[in-house]
């Protein structure tokens, strides 16, 4: 989206990147999108290192990356590579560093790349020691960055080595948050300061990435860099990725919804589902959203001009009429013609017999509906003329992009849009449908239908979320309507309040904010997730952080109401907010401390 507008806005294309050459393979411009993951074992117990890597590779990972706590684990990286050259392996490895430079140093010599952070590569994180600097203090602070960077930088030149700078949300260091906050754009002057560097040193061999657990801090931040990128003439190649996902469902929907996001608008070279379960587990939900999206490349071209009325870079909502629960500043809604199990749709369609009690407000084809309370007509194209003559308080009109200029002189106040697409770039043609209301001063509530005949439960939740999430991370949706004939009812419910709570627009059940295991993981991440949710997973509207270690784990779950970190080994702290109140809890007395504390606090209700 940045940097593109008239009707490119609305037409998929890949950004067009530099060229990262990573061992064997090479990393941007036309290449296609790299699929990689992350190992969670102890770098220093080679076998196992080298059996999951082999995993992984075998499910389609292109890059395989290890946590390299200190110089230790990067010499042992020595033996991996050795290792799976003789077993024939010659996939990648990335060496990920955090807090020790010389770690960095010494992975360059036996890695295919390294991974940097800023927030903590020289600088201090959150030390909460100094939030005041001169700019000359200042200067000095990225002069000493220098200082360190360029002989790493030099090491790399000499040994073909790429490097990625990974900036977290949730590590970013004392000095940045004390100039620009947590903010996107401090996390994009802490890449910003870098890539100077690297530029200034004739150092191109680069990949960024920039990451969140909020999906909508996430996008708004790489649209944000990418767009100061432009500015001074640099192109380096993106690594995508949510932060701290999750698992099982919840996993899938959040990554798709902050991944597809990007994808749709062409960003992103390499991406890694971030999931709460073993690393090879994260290459076919990965593989499945990049070959979705690439599906949309050569689609027939949309000639829509845009609005001009949407910052991509800052979350605002779309102002629309209120039209009862719909619009207005109302959360966004769920249409569906599921009604069994624990979920409940806000509208339900009904296209065969009417239920003889309209419990929930529900939709119905213009020719069978009449004048009673809770029921509302949905017009297609063929009853245009109709609508409006009808007395309806609210009435449902569906159009795709090619239609709705047509519409605007046929529709007023009272109608709620159901915007659909009927080719292969859907996010091009149901943006192309608000931009032309807006453009037109239309006022009217949207809400997106995508229907997947065919999709099974995982490409159900992959498709869904990253054809979706990317309207409401923009604030341009009222709501979603999404079918999927193949699966259960109340899974099809379960991912559409999944797509709206992963978005950061509506909550609806407890939230678990809980990071992929890795080398650094201080505890069994999966059980522990398991248990925990076992036990709090009914408290609706509480987001509870569980993190392995302390590298991201506070600044990851910064607006979690409850976390639970990993401390040492065996041992866990517990935060209420971003306080930590208790310390170094033997794990498997910690589960219960937390409960203890959600109730202290006046957060638990009983099942």
């Amino acid at each position: 989206m940045p940097g593109r507008n008239g009707e490119a806005l609305f037409n998929y294309k890949r950004r067009t990147s530099t060229v990262a050459h990573i061992g064997n393979i090479e990393l941007g411009g036309n290449n296609p999108v790299r699929i990689q993951s992350m190992a969670n074992t102890n770098t220093n117990d080679t076998e196992a290192s080298v059996e999951q890597c082999i995993r992984i590779i075998k499910a389609g990972g292109e890059l395989v990356r290890f946590t390299a706590q200190g110089v230790k684990e990067a010499k042992n990286l020595k033996p991996i590579r050795e290792e799976l050259n003789r077993r024939g392996f010659r996939t990648p490895l990335v060496a990920d560093i955090h807090f020790n430079p010389k770690a960095a140093d010494e992975a360059a010599l036996h890695v295919e790349k390294v991974r940097i952070n800023p927030g903590n590569y020289v600088d201090s994180v959150h030390t909460q020691r100094r939030f005041e600097y001169t700019d000359e203090e200042y200067q000095q602070e990225i002069e000493k960055i220098r200082t360190r960077l360029v002989p790493f930088l030099n090491i790399c030149k000499e040994h073909h080595t790429a490097i990625r700078i990974g900036v977290n949300h949730g590590s970013l260091s004392d000095r940045i948050l004390s100039r620009y906050g947590d903010t996107p754009n401090g996390m994009v002057e802490s890449c910003m300061e870098f890539l100077r560097i690297c530029k200034d040193q004739n150092f191109d061999n680069v990949v960024i990435s920039i990451k969140a657990s909020n999906t909508v801090i996430m996008v708004e931040t790489v649209r944000l860099l990418v767009a100061s990128m432009d500015k001074e003439n640099m192109a380096y190649p993106l690594h995508i990725g949510v932060t701290e996902a999750g698992d099982g469902e919840d996993g899938r929907v959040k990554s798709a919804v902050g991944i597809g996001a990007l994808l749709a608008d062409g960003i992103g070279d390499t991406i890694r589902v971030s999931l709460s379960e073993e690393p090879e587990a994260e290459i076919p939900v990965a593989k499945s959203l990049a070959d979705y999206i690439a599906l949309r490349t050569g689609h027939e071209p949309i000639h829509v001009m845009d609005c001009g009325m949407v910052n991509p870079f800052v979350f605002h909502r779309r102002e629309t009429r209120k039209l009862g629960m719909i619009g207005g500043g109302n959360v966004p809604v769920v249409i569906s013609e599921a009604t069994q199990g624990d979920l409940k749709p806000d509208f339900v369609f009904c296209k065969d017999e009417l239920p003889k009690l309209l419990v929930l407000p529900t939709i119905v084809d213009y020719e069978k509906w009449t004048e009673v309370a809770n029921l509302y007509p949905l017009f297609s194209g063929r009853q245009t003329d109709k609508i409006l003559t009808c007395k309806a308080s609210i009435k449902f009109v569906e159009t795709d992009y090619a239609s709705i200029s047509n519409l605007l002189d046929k529709t007023d106040d009272s109608c709620v849009f159901i915007a659909t697409a009927v080719g292969k770039n859907c996010v091009g043609e149901q943006r192309a449908i608000i931009h032309t209301l807006m453009a037109n001063g239309r006022k009217n509530p949207v809400i997106l239908k995508r229907s997947y005949k065919d999709a099974n439960a995982s490409d159900f939740q992959i498709k869904s979320g990253a054809d979706l999430g990317v309207f409401l991370i923009d604030g341009m949706a009222d709501g979603i309507w999404v079918e999927a004939p193949a699966i259960g009812e109340e899974e099809q419910l379960s991912v559409a309040f999944g797509i709206l709570q992963a978005s950061r627009s509506r909550m609806t059940k407890t939230e678990f904010v809980s990071c992929p295991s890795c080398g650094r993981t201080m505890f069994d991440l999966q059980t522990t997730v398991a248990r925990i949710k076992e036990k709090t997973a009914h408290l609706k509207n509480l987001k509870i952080g569980v993190m392995g270690c302390i590298v991201n784990g506070p600044g990851e779950m910064a607006d979690a109401d409850y976390g639970y970190v990993g401390s040492g080994r065996g041992c866990v702290n517990l935060y209420k907010g971003q306080e930590c109140v208790e310390k170094m809890i033997p794990e498997d007395e910690a589960v219960d401390h937390l409960v203890a504390l959600i109730k202290q606090n006046g957060d638990w209700i009983e099942f």
